[in-house]
């Protein structure tokens, strides 16, 4: 099947043989569904808290703000903006000059609320040697839209999230990348005023990043009084993934085998490769301005508090296994720690004696710790909290896509509809065990939860192969709280006109 020149591609990607006869089995046999057993609710699974209950759990997280644990924020930002400008890509290549749909009206109208208006005026004065006012008097919406998007001026149109101008202020407008350093100083700064913020992106942004790191972060280290330590890391190209053909074999284009990235769950890897006792991970495009982060930070606080809490109390319980000393009363309660506050349910344990009990608990605590924030369902698309049946029988908490569910099952269909909440992608992760060692993340996921997508190359078809999802089989078998949090704190940009909405404004 493979040649020469075949193999030495392969090899220089850093994957082994035997992991592309394993991704070519997927493509041939396709992924299983997850079987649920039921949508996580504030009933069951999803913690809803008071203002009262919230309180000693923001009281955790200030006490382990002082000692010398390792904070850092993880922020994905390798995701271009393309698709955030897709509908005015149209737009330029429509045969019409006018705007005539709602996106485009809608743009143009709010131009001037934008943060990267006076910006994008610049280009067009440079470009056109026309303001915008002038540009829209003289209906040349296309030259405002190419100085936005093109080479020539912004160039919006391909550069990252990150790197878009979101909001205005006073000093100066704000990219995304500059609101994440801000949220940084207000949560996870750590006794010594340290900040740690590691981006993911594209070989082809690094430089810009750094660019824009070295020249702002002098001026947010001053206001928030803090130090920043900032790096970067791109996905590994041993995560990359063979395409395949309509017979699900090998893709080749100009006789080369084709790969393409592995999606979101490459980042595992990345994580992997990071020290760090708690790790607040959130979207590159979820954030607000200063005006409307007071309820972010309250929540991000109240998720890390929960996250030191539940583990102070697992570390005190694998303590109590490793030195022997425990009574069969002292069992049951872990195991009932187990069963109603990380939701994981095993029939089995009714029939186990003490010693294989033991087992099965320390097996079970002693894992990768994650809490997430859920926010109540308004119509927004993305996965969903579940309880599902994991490989080994056991039910738990788990995170899953629409293309994880088998929807042709009318019942499993109804599951996925009636779900309350879904995810935000707002989560806090411990990464270290009782004794203070990392845990091997990779060992965590679970491979049988990816799946393929139709994409094309050069005219012609291709299926592509997605990794296990960061927050979805990624993450599979590490242990999961459930917290419901308010629809505030989600405020993602998929579109440019995102934007324009209050909560941006």
């Amino acid at each position: 099947m493979f040649t020469s020149s075949d193999l030495q591609q392969i090899e220089s990607k850093g994957i082994s043989l035997k992991q592309i006869e394993e991704q070519l089995a997927y493509f041939r046999n396709g992924f299983p569904f997850l079987p649920l057993v039921a949508s996580a609710s504030v009933q069951k699974g999803i913690r809803a808290l008071s203002a009262t209950e919230q309180t000693p759990y923001l009281q955790a997280w200030e006490n382990y703000l002082k000692t010398d644990k390792e904070i850092l924020k993880f922020v994905p930002a390798s995701g271009a903006a393309s698709r955030m400008f897709k509908d005015l890509f149209e737009f330029l290549n429509a045969d019409y000059s006018v705007p005539a749909t709602h996106f485009e009206k809608t743009f143009f109208d709010g131009i001037a609320r934008f943060a990267f208006y006076h910006s994008l005026n610049d280009c067009c004065l440079r470009n056109e040697r026309k303001s915008i006012s002038e540009l829209i008097s003289d209906k040349q919406y296309k030259a405002i839209v190419e100085n936005l998007l093109l080479p020539k001026g912004l160039n919006y149109g391909q550069l990252p999230k990150g790197l878009i101008l979101f909001h205005f202020y006073p000093e100066g407008p704000r990219t995304a990348m500059e609101e994440h350093l801000v949220e940084g100083a207000l949560y996870a700064r750590n006794q010594e005023g340290k900040v740690r913020v590691h981006f993911t992106l594209s070989p082809e942004h690094r430089a810009l990043f750094q660019q824009l790191a070295g020249e702002k972060t002098p001026f947010y280290a001053e206001r928030f009084q803090v130090e920043y330590q900032i790096d970067f890391s791109e996905q590994k190209l041993a995560t990359d993934t063979i395409a395949a053909d309509a017979n699900n074999e090998p893709f080749r284009d100009n006789e080369k085998l084709v790969f393409r990235p592995g999606g979101h769950g490459a980042l595992i890897e990345n994580l992997n490769d990071l020290t760090a006792d708690v790790v607040f991970i959130k979207n590159i495009d979820n954030v607000v301005p200063d005006a409307f982060k007071a309820v972010t930070v309250q929540y991000k606080q109240l998720l890390a508090g929960i996250l030191v809490a539940y583990q102070k109390q697992i570390f005190e319980y694998l303590n109590r296994i490793d030195s022997g000393k425990y009574t069969h009363e002292q069992l049951i309660e872990m195991l009932y720690f187990l069963q109603n506050d990380l939701c994981i349910k095993n029939p089995e344990t009714k029939i186990l004696e003490d010693a294989e009990l033991t087992l099965y608990i320390k097996s079970k605590l002693n894992r990768p710790l994650r809490v997430c924030g859920m926010v109540r369902n308004a119509g927004e698309p993305g996965g969903g909290p579940f309880l599902t049946v994991n490989p080994d029988g056991t039910i738990s908490l788990q995170i899953l896509e629409s293309s994880q569910i088998d929807l042709k099952d009318p019942a499993k269909k109804a599951l996925f509809e009636q779900g309350t909440h879904f995810n935000p992608v707002d989560l806090v992760c411990a990464l270290k065990n009782y004794k203070g060692e990392k845990f091997n993340l990779p060992d965590y996921v679970d491979k049988n939860t990816g799946f393929i997508s139709l994409k094309s190359k050069n005219g012609k078809d291709l299926k592509a192969l997605e990794l296990p999802g960061l927050w979805n089989g990624a993450m599979s078998d590490w242990n999961t709280i459930f917290v419901e949090v308010p629809i505030a704190t989600f405020n993602p940009v998929k579109t440019v006109n995102d934007l324009l909405r209050p909560e941006h404004q």
